[in-house]
């Protein structure tokens, strides 16, 4: 008769210690860089880590979605402006960025910088409709995670590419789909270590 309660008295137990173990501790001493934080997801989550004590590294694509951000935010927060689709812009926030964090590396990156307003059937797409897409959603995010992999390395921590249900599914004409299936790509071959 005891032995069904002792038990789920038992899973309870085991399950709340595995809840706490899970809970990160010390979050003001790792540092988080994000792009496309001018607005959107990359804003909002900018704003929800700086909350949490987070030091965010936030890479905004203009100077007034910067200035925007930091009025929102504390000191801990720092921006940079970076354009993912050249490759010096990510070579010089890489080299910002490992100035800041210094031995800490990065405990994250997300890379969060898009575009998909080039929806329309493919018939009505240019090739240069196409590269814009593709070198904002697919390989910048390729160009800026191997700029900072080896902070990310450093501090053993963890990469989120933000991708889509279309990166599941192709749902629209252009670039964006196929730019998020390429997104889905390049985050199973950072799992597989075939980076």
């Amino acid at each position: 008769m005891w032995l069904p309660l002792l038990v789920l008295v038992g899973l309870i137990l085991l399950y709340r210690w595995y809840r706490q173990s899970q809970i990160l501790e010390k979050l003001s001493d790792k540092y988080v860089f994000i792009t496309g934080c001018d607005t959107g997801f990359g804003n909002v989550l900018a704003k929800q880590l700086d909350k949490r004590g987070m030091k965010v590294l936030a890479s905004c694509l203009t100077e007034n979605g910067a200035e925007n951000l930091k009025k929102e935010t504390s000191s801990r927060l720092q921006t940079v402006i970076l354009d993912v689709t050249a490759s010096e812009s990510v070579s010089s926030a890489a080299k910002w960025a490992t100035d800041i964090v210094g031995d800490e590396g990065l405990w994250g990156l997300v890379n969060n910088a898009g575009f998909g307003f080039a929806l329309a059937p493919n018939a009505w797409q240019t090739k240069a409709d196409f590269v814009k897409v593709l070198n904002i959603n697919l390989v910048g995010a390729f160009d800026v995670t191997v700029n900072l992999l080896p902070l990310v390395i450093k501090a053993r921590g963890r990469i989120v590419n933000v991708s889509s249900s279309a990166g599941r599914l192709s749902i629209v004409g252009g670039a964006y789909c196929p730019s998020k299936f390429g997104v889905e790509a390049l985050s199973d071959s950072l799992r597989k270590r075939a980076l």
